[in-house]
């Protein structure tokens, strides 16, 4: 069956992939599944609903909702009848709010719960063109989307005709989603995605994933970020079940329980499992402790394709046997494939999780290009460690004479929504989408993110700094969570540290450290020694320029919740700048 429309693929998943758990949710404390057909009749039946209440072509329908079934059901369903689907993050500001729903000109809000009822209901009345808001959970004296489901089965013999003429009509070019960029600055700007743009995107990587219909993965990123909604499709495409995760405080306990083959996250979370695993590490004692931490070391140094030799190898098949075979089963026992995006990956940790055969493959992209403009394949030749894999199918990359990522392609965005001038700016006269990464083409071949244009700033010296490349490499410090590199215009380069506290709390409870509070833990002596040592040793792998000459340990982690990650789990730079204004006072004494 071939697909060129997003809601073709309910044909393809009929005829190919007829199975009894095509999706699956959590409802009360159980996994619901859903069979091919049942996925089939509520996406059909929600169309009929919506085009009993008279939506038509072009209209925009906004849904704020975490990973589940029903996700799926409403966007088929509007996609089906030609609408346009504004997908919107459950944890963005009141402000961010009220900026997309009246800038989208979406006409219904639909909700997954009450706590996102009582948030944004407030808003929703203050927007004009939004004529009406439904819950996705039962909540009292509240709208529910099964009304639209209700309606619609009232009326399939009226529309069914209508909705099969529909569906011929709409076009690969006609846009199917608006998707609202996150930013780290600013409001959010509407990206305008075609069914050409998504469905091209996720057939790109199909020979890549090491999965099929026999398989099932784990859902928890954000449905309405880009890069798990191509992910959510290719595995549609691939036939493969899609269970969705509740939300992030289950991932463990969905782990256990369906055994996953795989799963798409961003480097935040699998340094958080890394750290959690060298955390239970520091815990043991004797043997076990000797053998932990020989098998780290040995799989830090991991090369692909036994590179390193055969006795690094027959090394190797005893760290798997006795060592890394628990963090497998901690994953479920079965996973095959981890998908990786959404920022740069520390190429020690996708070199470990390789030793430990958790095949860990990064991607690269944006919201504007689908996102997929790069992916590591599953094996060699289309795999390679410390880069974003080989430019995926159909799409063009070149490196401009400065550096910055230039891609064309069926991928790149139709433009952004009412903003004709700023689409101008970033798609040029030859059609070349401008990414504002800075990078390079290994080998003409492999692509590999150095920075953002943006980022990059120049010292007093007149000599240029790339935060983020200081930034990964003190990431692979145990004791930082996350750092932003500072010093435009100053003499010598510099850094705000979050600290990864459960490792500090580890280090206090081995030299008997006793405090109150998170602040008084590390600002002890003891503890700011630590980091001293570390940044010394970190600055040694660091040209002059960009040696870390002084720092400031803050004692809170930053989150997408308090302000300082966006939703994707990048720094947002100027509210970090803003914040600790002080502390960077203090830095360079001014």
């Amino acid at each position: 069956m071939e697909v060129t429309r997003i809601f073709d693929l309910l044909d393809r998943l009929k005829e190919d992939y007829d199975k009894s758990d095509a999706l699956a949710g959590k409802e009360n404390r159980k996994w619901r599944r859903y069979s091919t057909d049942e996925y089939i009749e509520n996406a059909n039946t929600f169309s009929y609903g919506l085009l009993a209440m008279g939506f038509k072509k072009g209209d925009k329908i906004a849904t704020v909702s975490n990973n589940r079934p029903e996700w799926n059901f409403i966007d088929m369903g509007i996609s089906q009848i030609g609408g346009v689907h504004v997908p919107i993050y459950p944890t963005i500001s009141v402000e961010e709010y009220e900026h997309i729903l009246s800038h989208s000109d979406s006409e219904i809000l639909i909700l997954s719960d009450n706590l996102l009822y009582k948030k944004i209901k407030p808003v929703a009345d203050k927007i004009a063109s939004i004529k009406k808001v439904y819950t996705i959970n039962e909540v009292e004296g509240v709208n529910n989307w099964s009304e639209i489901i209700a309606l619609g089965k009232e009326n399939i013999d009226k529309y069914k005709d209508e909705l099969l003429a529909i569906k011929k009509s709409i076009s690969i070019d006609d846009v199917a989603s608006i998707i609202y960029t996150s930013g780290t600055t600013g409001l959010s700007k509407g990206v305008m995605l075609t069914h050409n743009n998504l469905v091209s995107n996720f057939k790109s990587p199909f020979h890549a994933l090491p999965l099929d219909h026999t398989h099932r993965v784990l859902s928890f990123l954000p449905l309405c970020h880009v890069y798990e909604r191509m992910m959510n499709y290719l595995f549609q495409y691939k036939g493969t079940s899609i269970y969705y995760a509740q939300n992030m405080g289950t991932i463990v306990e969905d782990l256990k329980e369906i055994q996953p083959h795989g799963f798409a996250t961003v480097p935040r979370l699998l340094e958080r499992v890394y750290d959690s695993i060298i955390a239970k590490g520091k815990d043991l004692t004797g043997v076990k402790k000797s053998l932990f931490d020989w098998a780290v070391r040995l799989g830090l140094r991991y090369k692909l394709d036994g590179a390193n030799g055969w006795l690094y190898e027959s090394k190797l098949k005893v760290a798997n046997k006795l060592i890394f075979s628990k963090w497998r089963e901690a994953l479920g026992g079965n996973v095959r494939f981890i998908g990786s995006g959404g920022a740069a990956l520390q190429p020690r940790l996708a070199r470990i999780f390789w030793a430990a055969q958790i095949p860990v493959q990064e991607g690269y992209g944006l919201t504007e290009t689908s996102p997929l403009i790069a992916f590591n394949a599953y094996k060699t030749p289309g795999l390679r460690l410390g880069t974003v894999g080989p430019v995926v199918d159909g799409v063009s990359v070149k490196i401009a004479n400065d550096g910055e990522i230039l891609v064309k392609g069926p991928n790149v965005m139709k433009g952004y929504y009412k903003n004709p001038e700023l689409t101008k700016n970033i798609i040029d006269n030859e059609g070349w989408f401008h990414t504002g990464d800075i990078g390079i083409l290994e080998e003409g071949q492999y692509l590999k993110i150095t920075d953002r244009k943006k980022e990059i700033f120049k010292m007093s010296s007149g000599k240029y700094i790339a935060p983020q490349v200081i930034e990964n490499k003190f990431k692979e410090s145990e004791l930082i969570g996350q750092l932003m590199v500072v010093g435009e215009n100053e003499k010598f380069a510099s850094a705000i540290i979050s600290p990864n506290l459960e490792i500090i709390k580890l280090i206090a409870k081995e030299k008997k450290i006793t405090f109150e509070t998170n602040k008084e833990l590390v600002q002890h002596p003891d503890i700011m020694r630590e980091f001293q040592s570390e940044v010394r040793k970190l600055n040694k792998e660091l040209g002059k320029t960009e040696e870390i000459k002084r720092f400031k340990v803050i004692c809170e982690e930053w989150t997408p919740d308090t302000g300082e990650l966006s939703p994707t789990l990048k720094l947002k730079r100027k509210f970090i700048t803003k914040k600790y204004t002080d502390l960077l006072e203090q830095i360079y004494k001014k």
